[in-house]
């Protein structure tokens, strides 16, 4: 989820299809900049409409590990928890820009650039905890000291931003916090939220453990009452110490329902507010569509049966052939239960209605450059230039109504002020050029070795490769036959034009990226006009893209078909080009191997053998993704609205460990330039904010030119909730302001919501 806070992208979680991280908010954007390319989805209501008292039930995916947002394993979970107890200074709006959050902050503002940045926060007067003390710079300094890096014994997930402080020291007087950084520090309104008591941050000891599992003191419109993780319910009670706004409920529960048991959960009634995965929320809809209708119902058990079909049961059923007469009886009977439950659950789901927006995060295809074809920036291009990335995009999001734009940034996303189309760095879909990159690097058409079944991303067996194998038919279902392990795209699914084969291991060839990288330098030098920089070396002959080297030739006709239909196999040294592609196997996966196939498809018109490995979901990221065990992933890095402090980690250049390992930090694609580093360290510590943004636009369209990760399409966010919940949905990018949530009074609705983006 994109909401406020010091979470950063450091926790992996498998939800819906796709790996979600926890992210942070942005710098402040101007009114003209972009917009969302879809608006928040919120049932907004005027508080003097909402009813006070009652309980509203939230589902969470599981009852977080801590409640300290600042360890390695603090979820989704724990940042609902702390938005909704803890002191938020700045909160988003529903185009990702911090604002300045007034129940804590009078002011906070740069005061001093030279000879050393000074921040200097007003706060809120009536701000205090719940034992009674004043929110203060105790708490701040306590703060800084836990999470700077310099204290081992604290167990922090990260420290950017904190480790630039030099001091923290009470102002003028016990209002004012004043905080000096060694180095420059862009990003500061990252800081501080959430912010913690010192009697947490104050001792190793208080950080690792006390708040792990209770926050005894809070200091936001709930306070919380108990934490029960056999029944799975976090329970929030108004805070009585509470000076803003109240709180429109009396009580705030967040439940552990897990994603896959969530229709259940929302047909028994036991959740107000439930993020739901596309087919549940399309048994919503039919629901709601259903309402009042006589008859049995066109969807569902049994429903895709013809008259033929039917007359053929009863026909098996009656007939003299005993076994079969009863094998058919018991189906029928089975089908008629069916029927009867799947009617008595739409009845119960016509209960709640679907709010939708595009989830601040996005799906991107990594391609990992450590080994392999992919090591090969040429064959890394060819991939990125083979996709159609509308059609990605079109495949998930047309058919729930939401816009369907490819995202065009690794480190923004549409709406907010960072954000430009960056993909003019690489080039757009052209299969010539691809197939002409190919041949280039060597791979041309022709038979070549069968791949070994285990081999990992570099050729050799990967390490459990063996019990991958035994994943059976759990999770799989959608694919006729399939038994949960690899199969070779063209090979073991019926379709035509592809063979299988071992990967091979291929070097970076020095220079064959000079004419891309000076589009990438175009691409970054140019104004919103679209008017380049004096300086900038202008690619000559043709439009923007990933080119290979002049005089290559894509494979001739009579070797390779039009753009439209798929090409022969390529081989390179005997070994044919094969990338393995690693997919989660479990239910509510579905999506995600829908685009998987589609790449596939895609991949397949160019001479790239795909062989997809279906893997258990409870692995995925871990021993697959983050091991480096893969040749092409799919999963979600969500938007930040700090993309020089976020985006380093993900893109910067590996470096060797002083045990001989590979350090990837977050860049689990192992591609990165020394260049992209340094752009990302300039911006970080550039107070200039249009300076910034062209520090950032360049990394972005490097990171574009050397195509490790390729950025698809934004996430759908489609949440299940009672028509009278007020307030609260689809949040988009905003922050739930969580003591306006709560139920319409009797007769009151809803204020008309303008569903245009950015509206």
């Amino acid at each position: 989820m994109f909401h406020d806070g010091a979470r950063r992208r450091s926790v992996a979680l498998l939800t819906t299809g796709v790996l979600a991280l926890p992210a942070v908010a942005a710098c402040g954007a101007s009114e003209e900049g972009n917009v969302p390319a879809a608006a928040q989805d919120l049932a907004p209501t005027p508080r003097d409409l909402v009813a006070n008292g009652s309980t509203l039930t939230w589902a969470i995916d599981a009852v977080p590990g801590t409640l300290n947002a600042y360890q390695a394993d603090a979820d989704t979970g724990t940042t609902r928890v702390t938005g909704a107890v803890l002191p938020a200074l700045f909160t988003l709006d529903d185009k990702g820009r911090p604002q300045a959050n007034p129940d804590y902050l009078e002011s906070a503002e740069v005061v001093e650039r030279e000879p050393r940045q000074v921040v200097v926060y007003r706060l809120n007067q009536k701000a205090v905890w719940s034992d009674g003390r004043e929110i203060g710079a105790p708490d701040f300094a306590a703060q800084w000291r836990a999470l700077r890096g310099k204290d081992p014994a604290y167990w922090t997930a990260r420290n950017a931003g904190y480790d630039r402080i030099a001091k923290v020291e009470r102002g003028k007087d016990d209002l004012e916090v004043q905080v000096t950084f060694d180095k420059p520090y862009a990003e500061w309104r990252s800081l501080f939220t959430p912010l913690y008591p010192k009697d947490v941050m104050g001792t190793p000891d208080s950080f690792n453990d006390s708040a792990r599992t209770t926050l005894k003191n809070t200091a936001g419109p709930f306070s919380l009452k108990k934490v029960d993780r056999k029944s799975g319910d976090i329970t929030l009670v108004r805070n009585p110490r509470w000076w803003g706004d109240q709180p429109k409920l009396d009580q705030l529960v967040f439940r552990k329902v897990a994603p896959k048991n969530r229709t259940k959960a929302l047909t028994a009634g036991r959740v107000d507010l439930a993020q739901v995965a596309p087919g549940e929320a399309e048994r919503i809809s039919l629901a709601r569509r259903d309402k009042g209708a006589k008859g049995p119902l066109a969807h569902g058990p049994g429903a895709g049966r013809t008259p033929a079909d039917a007359l053929m049961s009863w026909a098996v059923a009656h007939g003299t052939e005993q076994e079969a007469a009863e094998s058919e009886q018991l189906a029928r009977e089975q089908t008629r239960e069916a029927v009867v439950a799947y009617a008595a659950e739409q009845k119960s789901l016509g209960a709640y209605e679907v709010r939708k927006a595009l989830e601040p995060s996005f799906t991107q295809l990594a391609l990992n450059g450590a080994d392999g074809p992919l090591a090969d920036e040429r064959v890394r291009r060819a991939v990125a230039r083979a996709l159609d990335r509308k059609e990605l995009a079109e495949t998930v999001l047309k058919p729930l109504g939401l816009p369907a734009q490819p995202v065009g940034s690794h480190l923004a996303l549409a709406g907010q002020d960072a954000y430009e189309d960056a993909s003019d760095a690489l080039g757009s879909q052209d299969t010539a050029e691809a197939r002409a990159l190919l041949a280039e690097a060597g791979w041309k058409p022709g038979q070549g070795a069968a791949r070994p079944k285990n081999a990992g991303a570099s050729g050799e067996p990967a390490e459990g490769a063996e019990g991958e194998e035994a994943v059976g038919n759990s999770g799989n279902e959608d694919r006729p036959g399939d038994d949960g392990g690899e199969y070779i795209v063209g090979e073991d699914d019926g379709k035509s034009g592809a063979r299988g084969g071992p990967m091979l291991p291929g070097a970076v060839a020095a220079g064959q990226g000079a004419a891309l990288w000076r589009q990438a330098d175009v691409v970054a030098r140019q104004d919103g006009d679209g008017k380049t920089e004096q300086g900038a070396h202008a690619q000559q002959g043709g439009p923007p893209g990933a080119y290979a080297p002049k005089g290559t030739a894509a494979p001739k006709e009579s070797e390779s078909p039009g753009a439209e239909g798929a090409a022969g196999p390529l081989a390179k040294d005997g070994l044919a080009l094969t990338l393995r592609f690693v997919v989660p196997s479990g239910a509510g996966s579905e999506q995600l191997r829908a685009v998987a196939d589609k790449i596939a498809e895609q991949l397949e018109k160019i001479g790239v053998t795909t062989a997809m490995k279906k893997v258990p979901s409870s692995g995925y990221f871990t021993d697959h993704v983050a091991s480096g065990q893969y040749d092409m992933a799919l999963y979600s890095w969500p938007g930040t609205a700090y993309p020089a402090t976020d985006g380093r980690p993900i893109h910067a250049k590996p470096v060797p460990a002083a045990d001989g390992s590979l350090n990837v930090a977050q860049n689990y694609t192992r591609v990165g330039t020394d260049r992209i580093d340094q752009l990302f360290d300039q911006a970080v510590g550039e107070l200039d904010d249009g300076a910034r943004k062209k520090l950032i636009k360049e990394a972005d369209a490097r990171i574009w030119a050397v195509a490790g990760a390729i950025p698809l399409y934004q996430r759908p966010e489609l949440v299940a909730a009672r028509p009278s919940v007020a307030n609260a949905g689809a949040f988009g990018f905003a922050t739930p302001r969580y003591q306006d949530i709560g139920f319409l009074k009797k007769g009151a609705k809803p204020a008309k919501q303008d569903r245009k983006p950015g509206s």
